[in-house]
């Protein structure tokens, strides 16, 4: 288990539907960051040390809302679909089932409903060599 001091919570600022109009202070990016932001600020004793940070663009244009969970030695989630007017809570919830994850690996079925069908990946940490690895396509850097 990782504490949520070690959990970065990643938001993209600059999501927003392809069509949107809209100064960039009113993209649901932007919202949905401020958001996250303020709501995290308030319950910080039930989520202590989680970091939060905005990330200009996470290159996910055409599912907006993003964010992504990441911590050192577990997978790096990445999640869009989001809407920054009613998701934040959950956002929030899964960033403390993740802390307590051994990989980082959350099952569809005990994640937000928000965040059950948004998933848009799953990266694993630097050095994974468990049962997901394909050995027959891997390559490490030097010869074994």
């Amino acid at each position: 288990m990782t504490s949520l001091n070690d959990v970065c919570l990643s938001v993209c600022t600059r999501c927003r539907p392809a069509d949107f109009p809209g100064a960039e202070t009113e993209r649901p990016g932007y919202l949905l960051a401020s958001r996250v932001v303020a709501e995290a600020r308030g319950v910080q004793e039930a989520l202590p040390g989680l970091s939060v940070r905005g990330i200009r663009c996470m290159s996910q244009c055409k599912r907006p809302c993003a964010v992504a969970f990441s911590a050192p030695a577990k997978f790096t989630l990445l999640f869009g679909d989001l809407a920054p007017e009613s998701d934040v809570e959950a956002i929030l919830h899964l960033a403390g089932q993740y802390a307590q994850s051994a990989d980082g690996l959350i099952p569809r079925a005990d994640r937000p409903a928000c965040l059950r069908s948004g998933i848009l990946g799953r990266v694993p940490p630097l050095g994974y060599a468990d049962e997901m690895l394909d050995r027959t396509f891997t390559l490490p850097s030097k010869p074994v």
